[in-house]
């Protein structure tokens, strides 16, 4: 996971309870620190808002926890800390350092300006190494705690999305990772340094990043995706899924006026952090069933991710391909046709998963990205959605759909 905080002291004991990605204590430290530094000055340097990433909770335990911040010799990544553990050493990547609001994409170096602003010692930092290099191997002590032989060697470490990304072969400019779960996911490779939404998109160190190389990550989150569809399942006592994506699939397009807006699920990043919640618009008991419900779902939630990529796209994206996973909502024609026929962009969809991926990333040799990907491209690959020639009834739909979500917002 993203974005955590675990502080260690000069013997490498934990200090406190690691604060995880989702713990939203720091959101005013971090907000405070974006208007205190400049919109400019986070946009060219960090590419992002502070907000509550890792700096953040890190300055949060120097005001309110003085007494464990003294002991700090280091603040690392929940990642970064397993490794630790397994090796005895301390360290990070860029990625990581990015993950957390503390790289300078501007300076190509750690942002010790915005731990000045904050007033938490530099040296707090780990070393920098790379994400495919070796980064230590399991001591002894590690592999009587987990039957891990004495010796292997760490080669990678990512963040979950990063990661997501990479086992989707998405490592060039302009291809994008999507993700469809509980909270949906799009994560968008650029080579271009810059960005100018920086509140609403957060913009990391991908995988192959380099300072010479600058691949970045785009990632714009929506949290009220599946667990939409998820809640309509319940509520009306549907066997599986794929029942209901098949029932789904026959009602036509736009749902008969029905409008669904999936963001019950908390405040929204790409609204400005805006909890708008999720609603039902257009019912009409004469007209709709519960398939008209199914497919109506379907469609806000894929509307939401044409309304994401938009937002990409003003951002200095141009998307050239996507690719998700066969799992989750993408396994719907109706919800992954919307999006390809919406975008113009054929989706692709692999059978792979995070975990498979991250285990194969040992096939990284000399940074040889290109030949790694023409190797394991050959076996992922499932199929893919095609944009649907008659857009025009989709176009009239999310403009409907867009046309409610104005008003909420």
């Amino acid at each position: 996971q993203m974005h955590g905080l675990v502080l260690v002291d000069k013997f490498g004991n934990s200090l406190r309870k690691s604060i995880i990605w989702c713990d939203s204590r720091a959101v005013e430290i971090g907000n405070k620190a974006y208007y205190d530094l400049g919109n400019n000055k986070c946009e060219s340097h960090l590419l992002n808002s502070p907000g509550n990433f890792t700096a953040s909770k890190l300055a949060w335990v120097k005001l309110n926890e003085p007494e464990i911040y003294a002991k700090v010799d280091k603040f690392m990544l929940p990642g970064d800390y397993l490794a630790y553990r397994l090796t005895g050493l301390i360290n990070t990547t860029i990625g990581g350092l990015s993950e957390g609001i503390f790289w300078d994409f501007k300076d190509n170096n750690t942002a010790n300006w915005l731990l000045e602003y904050f007033d938490i010692d530099t040296f707090l930092a780990p070393d920098i190494i790379g994400n495919f290099t070796n980064q230590g191997i399991v001591n002894g002590l590690a592999s009587e705690e987990t039957n891990l032989p004495k010796g292997i060697p760490i080669m990678y470490r990512a963040g979950d999305q990063p990661n997501n990304a990479f086992s989707l072969n998405v490592l060039n400019s302009g291809e994008v990772a999507a993700t469809g779960g509980t909270s949906g996911v799009l994560y968008a490779i650029t080579d271009k340094s810059i960005s100018n939404e920086s509140l609403r998109i957060n913009n990391f160190a991908h995988v192959n990043y380099s300072p010479k190389n600058p691949i970045i990550g785009k990632l714009l989150c929506i949290n009220g995706a599946g667990i939409q569809y998820k809640k309509l399942k319940n509520s009306t006592n549907s066997k599986s899924y794929n029942l209901m994506n098949q029932k789904a699939s026959s009602i036509n397009v736009g749902s008969s006026g029905l409008v669904v807006l999936p963001f019950g699920n908390g405040a929204e990043r790409m609204f400005n952090n805006k909890d708008i919640g999720s609603h039902i618009i257009n019912y009409d008991s004469a007209i709709h069933n519960n398939n008209h419900l199914f497919r109506a779902t379907l469609e806000g939630i894929a509307f939401s991710f044409v309304y994401g990529m938009e937002l990409l796209k003003n951002d200095n994206l141009t998307p050239s391909l996507i690719r998700a996973g066969n799992d989750n909502l993408f396994q719907s024609e109706v919800f992954s046709t919307t999006i390809s026929t919406l975008l113009n962009n054929e989706i692709e969809i692999h059978n792979v998963s995070g975990a498979y991926g991250a285990a194969r990333s040992v096939g990284i040799k000399n940074q040889d990205f290109k030949s790694y990907s023409e190797e394991i491209s050959k076996g992922d690959y499932i199929k893919s959605f095609e944009p649907d020639t008659k857009c025009q009834k989709y176009i009239d739909a999310y403009n409907i759909w867009k046309e409610k979500l104005e008003i909420k917002i």
